[in-house]
């Protein structure tokens, strides 16, 4: 569990604001620049550039500069593997209620039993 613990801090605390949210899901639909990506919103360029920038820390949005134009591409390695810890959170939660459920139907009495 410790090995995910820095890379899934940082994953998460870049998705945990709406707005970069909103910049992953459309860096999801294909490349853009910086000025592309902060049309839809009404705040300033500096502050998208930060936004951007805590994203790229995170390793999610990759960023290549070409003349005077900066284009961002959505790195999905990073969020697989913030989509593998859920997924094994999930199993093992899943293994636990069948357990549960498992032992709630051993101890129910036969007349309960006859019900279902």
């Amino acid at each position: 569990m410790l090995k995910y613990s820095g890379d899934l801090d940082r994953t998460y605390q870049a998705l945990a604001d709406p707005t970069r949210r909103a910049l992953v899901e459309r860096l999801a639909r294909g490349s853009a620049s910086v000025s592309e990506l902060a049309e839809p919103f009404a705040m300033s360029l500096p502050a998208i550039v930060q936004h951007l920038k805590l994203l790229e820390a995170s390793g999610l949005v990759r960023s290549e500069k070409t003349g005077r134009v900066r284009t961002c591409t959505l790195d999905t390695t990073v969020l697989s593997e913030a989509e593998r810890w859920i997924a094994e959170r999930r199993a093992l939660w899943d293994q636990r209620l069948d357990r549960l459920d498992a032992l709630l139907a051993a101890t129910q009495p036969a007349s309960d039993k006859e019900e279902d």
